[in-house]
Order: C-alpha cells, then sequence, then structure tokens
C-alpha cells in the first residue's frame, strides 16, 4: 500500500492535491527543466541522507539479528605461543627449572557451546527481529514525512505563483486609478489627498508583488534544497489539471476511521514493535535469575628446546659413595655415562599431546543485587514504551477527529468560494459587455477582472484544500491511494 504522511505533521495544505494531475515527464522550456511532483519526491527520496541513515539503522539491526542467531552455534578457538627464555626459568615441557637458554612453544584448541542460558539468547534473538521490523518501519515513516515536506514546497510554488500574478494584476489596476487620478486633479476635480492615498495603493500592491516574488523565490529553494540539488538550479513545476477534479464524499465516521487507522498508521506500527522489543528486554533481564551451563572442549600440546631424550648407557667402573659407619667397608655404586639428544620437535608434539571435556556450571547467588535492577530497569522500560504507545494512539483519534472537521469545513469553504466566483463571473461578463460598448472605462473593467481572478484563485485554493483533506481520510480507512 503506497504511504500518505500523517494529516498531524501538516503545516500546510491547501492546494495539497494538485500533484495527482501532474504528467510524468520532464520538458524543457527556455532552458528550464519543469518538474513534475513525483519526480520531485523520487529525487528526494534518492539523494535524502535521512532516508539514507535511517536505511543504514535498518542495515545495523539486521546484522544485530543475523548475529543474535549465530551466537547460538558453539565457539571454536586455538592458540599459540613460541617464547625464548633465558636465566633460570621453568621449562614448560618438562616443568623443572632450566638455567640454560631454551625455546619454547604451547599450542592447543578449544570449543565451547552454551547449553543452557536462561533463555536469554532465544530472547534476544526475538527482540533483535522486532527491532529490525521497527527500524523498517521508521525508514516507511522518514520516507512519508520527506513526502510531505516535498509536496508542501511543492505546492507553496503554486500558491506563490498565483499570487503573484494576482498582485501583479492589483498593481495595473492601482497604477491605472492612480493616473486618473492626477488627471483628475489636473482639472480640479481631485484634492492631493486623494492623489496622495491613490500613491500609496500603489505602493502597497508594489510591496504585495515584492513580497510574492521573495516567496516564490523562497519555495523554489526549499524545493530545490530538499530534492538536494545545487540551489541555483532553474526549474519550474508543471501546474494541475482542474478539469479532473471532482468534489469528493464529506460524510465520514470519525470512530470508523480512527479503528481502521490503528491497523495501517506506521506511527501506531513503530509504538507497538518498540513495546513488544522492550517487554523481550524484561524476558532478556530475567534470565540473569537462572543458572547458567556450558560444556567445553579441548586440544593442547607443547615443546621445549631445553628437553633432551636418552639414547643409550655407558657403563663405568662402580664408585664409591661411602663407608660403613665404625668399619672400612666401603660402599660403592654403579656408575655410568648416559648419552642425550635433542628431543625432536615432531615427538614432543606428540607425546605432550593431551585432551579435555567438561562441563561448567554457573549458579548465580548474590551479585550486589544486579540482576534484580536489571530487571527492575527493563520493567521500567516496557512500561515507558505502553505509555508511548497509547499516547501515540490518542494523538491518532485527535487527528483523525480534526482531519474529519477540518474535511467539512472545506467543503463548505469549497461551496463558498464557488458560489462567489460564480458571482464574480457574472458579474465580470456584464463589465466586459459594457465595456466593449463603450459603457465602462478600462479602470472599471480591470478592477472587476481582478476580482474575478481573485475570486478564481480562491476557489481552485479551496477545491484542492477539499480533495487533499479527502484523501487524508482515505489513507486513515486504510485505502490505497491511486493518483
Amino acid at each position: 500500500m503506497k504511504k500518505i504522511i500523517p494529516y498531524s505533521t501538516l503545516p500546510k495544505v491547501t492546494l495539497a492535491l494538485s500533484f495527482m494531475f501532474i504528467t510524468g515527464f520532464v520538458q524543457k522550456t527556455n532552458a528550464q527543466e519543469i518538474i513534475t511532483i513525483q519526480q520531485a519526491i523520487d529525487e528526494t527520496l534518492h539523494n535524502n541522507l535521512q532516508v539514507k541513515q535511517s536505511q543504514l539503522s535498518e542495515s545495523l539491526s539486521d546484522e544485530n539479528f543475523k548475529q543474535s542467531k549465530n551466537a547460538l552455534l558453539p565457539t571454536l578457538n586455538s592458540n599459540g605461543s613460541y617464547n625464548i627464555n633465558y636465566g633460570r626459568s621453568v621449562d614448560p615441557s618438562t616443568n623443572q627449572f632450566n638455567s640454560q637458554q631454551f625455546s619454547s612453544f604451547n599450542g592447543g584448541v578449544s570449543t565451547s557451546i552454551n547449553v543452557f542460558q536462561g533463555f536469554q539468547k532465544l530472547n534476544q534473538i526475538k527482540q533483535n527481529k522486532i527491532l529490525l521490523d521497527a527500524d523498517k518501519t521508521n525508514t516507511a515513516k522518514v520516507k512519508n514525512d520527506l513526502i510531505l515536506k516535498v509536496i508542501t514546497s511543492y505546492l507553496d510554488i503554486l500558491y506563490n505563483k498565483d499570487f503573484l500574478v494576482a498582485a501583479k494584476q492589483q498593481l495595473s489596476v492601482a497604477q491605472q486609478q492612480l493616473k486618473q487620478q492626477q488627471e483628475l486633479l489636473d482639472v480640479g476635480n481631485k484634492t492631493l489627498a486623494d492623489l496622495a492615498e491613490a500613491k500609496a495603493q500603489v505602493a502597497t500592491a508594489d510591496l504585495d508583488v515584492v513580497t510574492a516574488e521573495n516567496s516564490l523565490s523562497i519555495s523554489y529553494l526549499t524545493l530545490a534544497q530538499l530534492m538536494d540539488i545545487p540551489s541555483a538550479t532553474k526549474y519550474d513545476v508543471k501546474a494541475p489539471l482542474l478539469e479532473s477534479f471532482s468534489k469528493p464524499l464529506t460524510n465520514v465516521n470519525p470512530d470508523e476511521v480512527y479503528s481502521s487507522a490503528l491497523s495501517v498508521f506506521p506511527d501506531i506500527k513503530l509504538a507497538a514493535l518498540r513495546t513488544e522489543a522492550s517487554k523481550r528486554g524484561m524476558d532478556i533481564a530475567k534470565g540473569n535469575y537462572y543458572p547458567s551451563l556450558s560444556f567445553g572442549a579441548g586440544l593442547s600440546t607443547n615443546y621445549s628446546s631445553g628437553r633432551k631424550s636418552i639414547v643409550g648407557v655407558i657403563p663405568k667402573e662402580d664408585k664409591v659413595v661411602g663407608v660403613v659407619e665404625g668399619t672400612t667397608t666401603r660402599v660403592v655404586a654403579p656408575d655410568f655415562t648416559t648419552l642425550t639428544e635433542n628431543y625432536k620437535f615432531k615427538n614432543q608434539i606428540q607425546d605432550n599431546f593431551g585432551q579435555y571435556v567438561g562441563l561448567s556450571l554457573q549458579i548465580p547467588i548474590f551479585n550486589g543485587f544486579s540482576a534484580r535492577s536489571t530487571v527492575r530497569k527493563a520493567r521500567i522500560a516496557y512500561m515507558q514504551n505502553q505509555t508511548e504507545e497509547q499516547l501515540v494512539k490518542n494523538n491518532l483519534n485527535k487527528i483523525i477527529y480534526q482531519a474529519v472537521a477540518d474535511l467539512k469545513a472545506a467543503s463548505g469553504t469549497f461551496e463558498s468560494t464557488t458560489n462567489t466566483f460564480t458571482a464574480r463571473k457574472e458579474a465580470f461578463s456584464v463589465i466586459e459587455q459594457r465595456y466593449n460598448v463603450g459603457l465602462v472605462n478600462s479602470l472599471d473593467y480591470n478592477t472587476s477582472l481582478t476580482n474575478k481572478n481573485k475570486a478564481e484563485i480562491d476557489m481552485i485554493r479551496a477545491k484542492y484544500d477539499l480533495l487533499f483533506k479527502a484523501k487524508v481520510i482515505d489513507y486513515y480507512l486504510g485505502q490505497q491511494i491511486v493518483f
């Protein structure tokens, strides 16, 4: 379903439906690019850094989710060390002191797996999945907010273009009035006060033109900055086709709209996901109360260059080791020479090879109430998110009731401006006929034309406003917005 920005965030909505009737093509006129609303939206979503930041946050959450699943797998690590020893030190191969220089090597491989950890890892997987969904929803929300800003800025350009035309028309009328007042003053039918008033009207109309031009320039600049294109870029926007408009239905039940909005409104979904994630956070925290059981196994071996192996023994004459006390009888012992060689690396690695397997059980007894504090903080976070979710729902209810009221008000405004335009149009038709036969001067003709044009602009603005607010209601009803 195509996403639409919530009505509550709309700072300006008049003329907001003009984008529905704009064709999707680009023209070149006097080196100016004519941009449609859809092209402006696409350009903004493609270039905007807020969207990219949200997408990166989404990618980070996706990686966290994958890693939490991988955390269920066993760990496998290897280790090794090589040392050169000088002076008196313990030979790791023989566990004996050796005062000579020797080198040694130790190496091994170990693996472990958590058998039970209070279901913390499983709950972490569930929480990370919820957080990933929340970030995806947030990305959609960011895009919707940007679409709103683009639509508002795009339509500001249309507003200001219409206002500039009306201001220039009013300036033309004021200048003609000034000319007329000057001519009447010259023949003595007007006073200097009348002329001064006419000049003031011209100055006021001229200021309105300057203000409209500045507002139009700012609205072009604002849209260019949203699209992240050079601010000096010259472009124009395409106006809507008013003939395609039709008055929407305004008989809407706000309770029905609210019930439908609860299932499609992105802010509601985002708040609900955050509440669910914090609930899983409580389950994770409670896992600290449970014992943890892990299984481990490993292999190890070592080598020392100081270790020797015996290759043979050469007997020698017995040697006297002492005499029997009180006699001259000697005590002798066999003597021999031991032949050794360096213990080969391969043989030491094989002979020193060892293995182990084991289970490790940890039972939490007292840890400074850290587990209890963690659970309490997780519960508070859950309650905060519950409150925030309810606030979002309450705000949505207010927004929808306001939107329905605005829709009905816009319908009344549209009918009023339509009647006014019809009356102004009929009045101008009469003035035009009289002007063509010389019964009305040019000042009265231009004044009537200005009034008709202003009434038409008011009607167009009211029509756009009505149709846009009707589309906002359609969005809250869960209906797909088709332009």
